[in-house]
């Protein structure tokens, strides 16, 4: 989720019902921390809730230091990536690479646990494929070494995201130590969380890509989870506030020109996402529409132009226009 969970998102998600958002992954290498990228990524900001900041390496020293930095810098829970299936991490030993490596990963995780006064947690994969699907022995590391929590994405690094999650390793591993487990992997409506939820045991469940153009999934699921009854869907008037909202706020986070950029792939999913508003107008819209708005939102290039556009299109689009 680098690149999508930027502070501005994950202020949003949290304002909508997520629990805890956790940052971006900022390399452990502090010779790339004075680029732009590593500067907004650790800035640790209040209003996006918990400050959980997620560091990716493979030196256990370097790690450490990390974890000291971000934690002298405000954050208040350190997670480290054990589970980027991304071929330009892996390459480095880094992210789910390092589940191949059990001896290197007690090194790192007992580093980090030892630099740091605040909560250290842990995100991996079930194994780095189906026939070294080694999650059990990495989650009792994990225990032994001090992690406070332990997410789990249902997929080995291999499945990188194709076909479906599957959950009995989750199952399995909560089974196996008494720390809190966290679920993750497609879970992409309240009825999923619930379905995984009981069929795991987990402690809580973790949403990823199930959130982008659907930040208000957190706050469907805790109603489903809390009544056992679903929650309407936003209306289109709300869903008008929220994406003007988060628009202007990326303008502001990153300037009129990264502002711009970012902002054209969370428009996108916003639109494809459009036809779930609760107050009928799901009829009037389809994908070729949705294709045709996302052509000419994508070639605007300055902060007024993207707002006014949105504006047209929501006005258009609720008298029937579009």
């Amino acid at each position: 989720m680098a690149g999508i969970t930027d502070q501005p998102f994950r202020q949003l998600c949290c304002q909508l019902g997520a629990g805890l958002a956790v940052s971006e992954m900022v390399s452990s290498n502090p010779k790339v921390w004075n680029t732009e990228k590593s500067k907004l990524r650790m800035i640790h900001d209040p209003a996006a809730g918990i400050r959980s900041v997620q560091i990716a390496g493979s030196c256990p020293d370097e790690l450490a230091f990390a974890a000291k930095i971000n934690a002298d810098s405000g954050a208040q829970i350190i997670d480290i990536n054990m589970g980027c299936p991304a071929k330009k991490v892996n390459k480095k030993l880094a992210g789910s690479a390092l589940l191949k490596e059990p001896a290197l990963v007690e090194q790192i995780v007992q580093a980090v646990v030892k630099a740091v006064d605040i909560p250290v947690t842990l995100k991996i994969r079930t194994g780095w494929c189906e026939d070294t699907r080694n999650g059990i022995e990495i989650a009792k590391i994990a225990e032994h070494s001090g992690i406070a929590s332990l997410a789990v994405h249902g997929r080995t690094r291999n499945d990188f995201y194709k076909g479906n999650a599957e959950y009995d390793t989750i199952k399995a591993i909560k089974a196996a130590i008494s720390i809190p487990v966290v679920a993750n992997g497609d879970i992409t409506s309240p009825e999923k969380a619930l379905q995984v939820l009981k069929h795991t045991g987990a402690d809580a469940i973790m949403i990823g890509r199930g959130a982008q153009g659907r930040p208000w999934i957190f706050r469907e699921i805790n109603h489903f989870l809390t009544t056992g009854n679903k929650m309407l869907a936003p209306t289109l008037a709300e869903v008008r506030v929220i994406v003007l909202a988060h628009v202007m706020e990326l303008h502001q986070f990153y300037g009129d020109f990264k502002g711009v950029m970012i902002a054209r792939k969370h428009v996108s999913w916003y639109v494809q996402n459009l036809a779930e508003t609760s107050d009928g107008f799901s009829a009037m819209f389809n994908l070729e529409q949705g294709k045709a708005f996302r052509a000419i939102f994508n070639g605007l290039a300055s902060p007024d132009e993207q707002l006014a556009t949105l504006n047209n299109f929501f006005d258009d689009f609720a008298n029937g226009r579009y």
